[in-house]
């Protein structure tokens, strides 16, 4: 199982629903519960930020593969979707 990057900027609505889901996924799975998370404020690590091909926040990624990137208009249960499409690759890896 491999760590999950999760690139966010602070106040970003669609960054604080992701992080709201995040907690909601791993709060009623423990495979869930399980997984490495690291949340990577972008304008913090702007390093790390650059070196990753992504318009969009959140946007994450498992050993450098980008599995999603938000889009302008996600609501709360699509972000959400997502992140369950990610979590369950990661429990793949």
């Amino acid at each position: 199982m491999k760590e999950i990057e999760i690139f966010y900027l602070t106040g970003c609505p669609y960054c604080i629903k992701a992080r709201k889901a995040a907690e909601e996924l791993r709060g009623t799975d423990d495979r869930y519960a399980a997984l490495s998370l690291r949340w990577i404020e972008e304008s913090r690590e702007k390093e790390l930020a650059d070196s990753r091909d992504y318009y969009y926040v959140p946007a994450m990624y498992i050993g450098g593969d980008k599995l999603y990137e938000a889009a302008p208009g996600e609501d709360y249960e699509t972000i959400r979707e997502n992140l369950r499409r990610v979590f369950e690759q990661a429990l793949k890896d």
